[in-house]
């Protein structure tokens, strides 16, 4: 079992965070050439199996696309994380020291003050490992807004995250869980030795504070991603057995179940190459592009903020630096919401990952 101490924040204990076995190191620790997004996005577009993604718009009539509002004020608050998880689109992990600073914590919420957009929806990493966290989250009610936490569910038996169910419940935050399978080797193959067993304790005790049950109104939601090179199976088919083995076998309860579609970046897009599966995948989506799923990708009603503060059209663009363009404002501190709100967006090859079948957005499938 490999351990190593985090220090985030003064005001923060260190903690022993228990990774497990590592599965894949973060692409910085090791060097490698894809840890840069310049050398991602090469790859991408030297794909042969795919025609470019601009092009397949174009003729599907959708290009340029353009945002149609922004209902989703996503914050990444940094890429440090307990855990290192083979498909990674952030390279998250817990020697990532990119952390969002209380200066640009307080842009977000002075932006989102000005805007009546409905929802927050905080990830990283591991969001709540960054020391703002809980600051964002009770700025955010105060303002009125739903707040989703993106979690990884580990680090909710973290020694300084005891009481971080208390803390969600109480302000009604609405968690989304990250859960590759409902069997141990499928979860500990894809996110570390042991994640399984620590994920299926976090889910029970959320569940002691009543997320998931009905009427609650605690809403705890899960999310899906295959372990390999495919697409994920119907969303509403896989719902139904998770929710049928999770009680069956472990009395969890909870809300609904997203599948998700691998982004062929990061980790992942490692995995593929050296897997020689990267131009069967990059085939496969292309294949499967839905116009309909490309008219709702996320990007058009999300705005995504990185921790540094700037803007992108959706979490995926953030990690491969793919700031917002045709003259939108490029940081927090000079948000408009009227040149947001209908800004063009930016897209590329990686976009076959969101139109793809059903589609796959932070909400799961599209339709």
């Amino acid at each position: 079992m490999a351990s190593r101490c985090v220090t985030w924040s003064k005001s923060y204990r260190c903690d022993i965070v228990k990774v497990g076995k590592i599965v894949a190191p973060t692409l910085q620790a090791r060097n490698s050439p894809l840890a840069s997004s310049d050398e991602q996005l090469k790859l991408l577009a030297a794909s042969k199996s795919c025609s470019p993604f601009h092009a397949k718009m174009e003729q599907a009539g959708l290009a340029p696309l353009h945002a149609t509002g922004i209902s989703v004020f996503q914050i990444n608050v940094g890429k440090l994380c307990n855990q290192t998880c083979r498909h990674c689109h952030v390279d998250a992990g817990p020697d990532r020291k990119e952390q969002m600073a209380h200066d640009t914590a307080e842009l977000c919420i002075k932006a989102l003050a000005r805007t009546g957009i409905p929802t927050v929806d905080i990830t990283g990493g591991a969001p709540e490992l960054n020391p703002n966290f809980r600051w964002l989250v009770e700025q955010s009610r105060a303002l009125g807004r739903h707040v989703i936490d993106r979690c990884n569910l580990t680090v909710l038996l973290m020694p300084s995250q005891e009481d971080l169910p208390e803390f969600l419940a109480r302000h009604q935050v609405e968690v989304i869980a990250s859960l590759p399978y409902f069997l141990p080797a499928q979860t500990d193959a894809q996110r570390g030795e042991g994640v399984f067993d620590k994920s299926v304790h976090a889910l029970q005790k959320l569940n002691k504070f009543g997320y998931g049950a009905d009427g609650s109104g605690l809403i705890l939601n899960l999310v899906y991603n295959p372990v390999g090179a495919f697409l994920p199976p119907t969303q509403e088919a896989m719902e139904t057995q998770f929710k049928r083995e999770l009680a069956t076998r472990y009395g969890i309860t909870f809300n609904h179940l997203y599948t998700i579609t691998n982004m062929p970046i990061s980790r992942f897009l490692e995995f593929l190459v050296e897997s020689g599966n990267f131009e069967g995948y990059m085939q496969r989506l292309a294949n499967a592009f839905n116009p309909a799923a490309a008219v709702g990708v996320m990007c058009r009603y999300t705005l995504s903020v990185g921790w540094d503060g700037t803007l992108y059209d959706c979490d995926f663009n953030q990690m491969l630096d793919v700031p917002v363009d045709f003259g939108a404002p490029r940081h927090i501190r000079d948000f408009d919401a009227a040149q947001l709100h209908t800004r063009r967006i930016v897209i590329g090859n990686h976009c076959y990952g969101c139109t793809a079948g059903a589609g796959s957005s932070c909400g799961g499938a599209m339709g």
